[in-house]
């Protein structure tokens, strides 16, 4: 078996930051688990911890049941690839991919064997005798995975391992990563700060802020009940205001509206008298009538194509701006339009305990 388990977890750095807090994380056997969090959440320092390349200040890692806190790099069986392939220029692809083998003092026969086995698990099949240069960007990263996993690791580490890549070709291997790390019974930890990625590969995500862990969560529950208004701020894109509980009512004084407490998705409990953050994300905006007395004046300030519709952000006259979606005509940068808020998420106002402590997750 191939879990990893952080117990209370903390890395502090020198200067006398914290990485990581107290981190409690359970992750099973063949799991696929992906880190993300703005820049300096603490996803890369705790992939580095769990690889053994940073020392914890307190807690520990096991790894299959067994403490591997101290234990080195090299000896916790685990491959690990990185944004930049990092693969040797003057030696074959067969070479560079069974390097990890030769330094195991395995017999040229073996390796020969396992290295095609590997070269055809990543597609790239009859190309052992290539050397690296004449290699795509694709097929360079996939030779760092086909040496990361030929050692039969326990756990594959994926550090920003496909950000380096153009579309469609990341697209398409992030596909393959998924199915290979499937049929290899690989248990995979990927940090990424791509939150469409995120939510497209991962068996849960861990989201992460501060050096702490803010929400663990498939991606359906973190759609769709972010768990603080930072996590809706920075999955969803959503904006967030503050408010109060009134009579019953979320009540929003910046914009001037309130809410029914049915009417919203109230994540805490609150109640009467108490501060809220109030979440909006673009899926509660709708588009009406600029000058409508129901609706909220705004200006669109960008727009983006997506496809099947329309991206666009408009800024309300009190300087706040909002995300949403529209298909049935072509926005104009500094049209007129009136927008529509229902069910937003709300919150109890920022509190330290509940917020910034530690989450765990084990499945029953």
């Amino acid at each position: 078996m191939s879990s990893i388990k952080l117990r209370d977890l903390s890395v502090r750095f020198r200067d006398g930051s914290f990485g990581l807090q107290n981190i409690n994380l359970s992750i099973e056997s063949e799991e696929f688990v992906v880190l993300i969090g703005p820049s300096g959440s603490g996803k890369t320092t705790m992939l580095r911890t769990i690889a053994g390349f940073v020392e914890p200040t307190s807690g520990s890692v096991h790894i299959g049941g067994d403490n591997m806190t101290h234990v080195p790099p090299e000896q916790r069986r685990m491959g690990m690839v990185f944004q930049q392939h990092a693969v040797w220029p003057h030696m074959s692809v067969a070479k560079n991919i069974g390097y990890p083998l030769v330094r195991n003092g395995e017999k040229k026969a073996s390796i020969s064997k396992r290295v095609e086995r590997v070269l055809d698990l990543v597609g790239l099949e009859g190309f052992g005798s290539r050397k690296p240069a004449s290699l795509s960007g694709g097929q360079r990263q996939r030779v760092a995975l086909a040496r990361a996993i030929i050692a039969d690791p326990t756990v594959l580490l994926l550090d920003e391992a496909l950000s380096a890549l153009d579309e469609p070709l990341r697209d398409a291997l992030r596909r393959e990563l998924v199915s290979l790390t499937r049929r290899e019974g690989l248990t995979t930890v990927h940090v990424t700060h791509d939150r469409a990625e995120a939510i497209s590969i991962a068996d849960r995500i861990v989201v992460l802020g501060g050096g702490n862990i803010q929400q663990i969560a498939t991606p359906t529950e973190l759609l769709s009940a972010p768990a603080t208004a930072d996590v809706a701020r920075f999955i969803a894109d959503a904006t967030v205001l503050t408010g109060t509980i009134q009579h019953g009512k979320v009540v929003c004084s910046d914009l001037g509206i309130s809410w029914d407490l049915g009417a919203v998705q109230a994540i805490d409990d609150v109640i009467e008298g108490e501060s809220v953050d109030i979440a909006i994300p673009p899926q509660s905006v709708s588009i009406g009538p600029a000058h409508h007395p129901d609706y909220i004046f705004a200006e669109i300030t960008s727009v983006l194509f997506q496809v099947t519709s329309y991206s666009i952000t408009a800024k309300t006259h009190t300087g706040h701006s909002f995300r949403t979606s529209i298909s049935c005509s072509i926005p104009v940068i500094g049209e007129t339009i009136g927008l529509s808020v229902e069910n937003p998420l709300v919150y109890r106002t920022f509190d330290q305990d509940r917020s910034r402590g530690t989450v765990s997750w084990s499945p029953d």
